[in-house]
């Protein structure tokens, strides 16, 4: 499993880390939209912005929480139809470790 990608913010400031992960429930609680959504939504968002390390982690958080590989590609092809062939590259690049984890193709 890839390194999670704030770590090295978690120990240039600690509070701040503390303070966002306190939120993580506000913003990803099940509610109106399930966990699982949101986490899709988070990726697909950091696959338009070139956040490769984002894509993977989120995507792996999709998945634990019950997204299938089919709701991730889903989520991607809107994202890529919205915003470009950019969100393809980065989406690609950020689940090449999580394909190849799990032997399977997204």
């Amino acid at each position: 499993m890839a390194e999670h990608p704030l770590k090295t913010m978690e120990k240039l400031d600690p509070a701040l880390m503390d303070h966002l992960h306190g939120s993580q429930d506000l913003f990803f609680a099940d509610g109106a939209l399930p966990k699982k959504i949101k986490l899709l939504i988070a990726m697909v968002f950091d696959a338009a912005h070139g956040a490769q390390n984002g894509v993977r982690a989120l995507a792996a958080a999709a998945l634990r929480e019950g997204a299938s590989k089919a709701e991730i590609a889903e989520a991607i092809r809107v994202a890529y139809h919205l915003t470009g062939v950019g969100t393809l590259y980065t989406a690609a690049q950020g689940l090449k470790e999580l394909v190849a984890e799990t032997d399977q193709v997204i």
